[in-house]
């Protein structure tokens, strides 16, 4: 099932997909909150309002559910009633596991929070159910809260804690190599991400560090859409696939892939993921954020100070589709890799790696200020 929407002379489709209608428009055509720009074929000047598009958006969040949802009970704390707050996350993975040792622990509840749990399937998706009002919090690259902003959104998303400093895929090739260079890549099909997300501009800010054109040194494939280029390594596509886990271990326990190496480690600390609310959220609720915080850090500490073993056991219930032995393997890499940002600052050194990283890829069209769209308050 496709969305068919014509923007002045041109015409796009999207598959069952809102929330990237939204984004393709603030960041491909600039036309939130009445921003100007010049159309292709006439080159006139014209100007859509914010709160058309959010509420297109709106709509059809409400009749897709914009991902599926996991209720987390809360409990009363000292006879009050618990805060609800709806927290959408771009992708439950592995990758983000003090966040839920946090939601096993009882954490959140025990801060008074009552938290709903809802899994957007892209930074698009979660962006969009941001904006428009249907979650609270949102977690996904911070590239996101930058082009909003930049789109010229009033209400736009503020970051307030910093969960990954690494990226959190790994490269699987077809055959073991003991030995990987980042060089053996020329000339290869790799099955990479979609244009202007964290995980593909990561990966090819990696091959520039290693002096490879991520345009003509090799083949990357973007036509795959996320959580789908396992299935389709499996069946034959592609020389390399990046992956995250359990897609990684999973290839390689049915002997599919190998993998040979850690984005993480390559690039470096990169600032990954990272909590952000409206502007006027922030503003109205600085408590909710404050129990929210102080929640994840008790999650933080769990994961500091405990093995891989005792995070993935404490994990488990949120991913009863993976084994024991695999989730100890997954969590044991992220935690070798120093994935976590144990004290969930976001810092400005990191938020200009940040342009950094999306001004060589393409994405940036100017710089945004550190001080709009962070604010690390809540976790100091």
């Amino acid at each position: 099932m496709f969305f068919h929407f014509s923007v002045f002379s041109e015409r796009i489709s999207f598959e069952l997909s809102p929330a990237f209608l939204f984004l393709h428009i603030v960041k491909r055509m600039n036309l939130i909150g009445g921003v100007e720009m010049k159309t292709k074929n006439k080159g006139t000047r014209r100007k859509q309002s914010v709160a058309g598009i959010l509420l297109t958006a709106l709509f059809v969040c409400m009749m897709t559910g914009c991902g599926s949802k996991t209720p987390v009970s809360g409990e009363k704390v000292s006879g009050q009633e618990a805060t609800k707050v709806v927290l959408n996350e771009v992708a439950h993975s592995i990758f983000y596991a003090p966040m839920y040792v946090a939601i096993e622990e009882g954490y959140f509840a025990e801060e008074g929070i009552e938290l709903e749990l809802v899994t957007g399937y892209g930074a698009d998706k979660t962006m969009t159910a941001l904006l428009t009002g249907e979650a609270d919090i949102g977690f996904m690259g911070s590239e996101s809260s930058i082009y909003t902003y930049l789109g010229g959104t009033q209400d736009y998303a503020v970051n307030f804690a910093q969960l990954t400093q690494r990226a959190g895929n790994f490269l699987v090739a077809r055959e073991p190599i003991e030995d990987f260079d980042w060089s053996l890549l020329q000339g290869q099909e790799v099955l990479g991400g979609r244009a202007g997300g964290m995980p593909e501009m990561v990966f090819e800010y990696i091959l520039k560090k290693h002096n490879m054109d991520p345009k003509t040194d090799l083949n990357i494939d973007q036509s795959i859409d996320f959580g789908s280029t396992a299935a389709a390594f499996s069946g034959g596509q592609g020389t390399y696939t990046v992956e995250f886990e359990p897609y990684a271990t999973s290839l390689e326990q049915k002997g599919d892939g190998y993998v040979v190496a850690s984005l993480g480690e390559a690039s470096g600390y990169v600032p990954y993921t990272a909590f952000s609310a409206r502007k006027s959220y922030l503003e109205a609720n600085p408590e909710t954020i404050r129990k929210f915080v102080n929640a994840l850090k008790k999650g933080m500490e769990f994961a500091d100070s405990h093995t891989s073993e005792e995070i993935a056991k404490a994990i488990a219930p949120q991913f009863k589709e993976t084994d024991q032995d695999a989730l100890n393997t997954i969590v044991g890499r992220y935690k070798a890799q120093d994935s976590w940002k144990y004290d969930l600052v976001f810092t400005e050194e990191a938020f200009t790696l940040l342009q950094n990283i999306l001004e060589e890829a393409g994405e940036l069209s100017q710089r945004v200020p550190y001080e709009d769209l962070v604010n690390v308050d809540f976790v100091k």
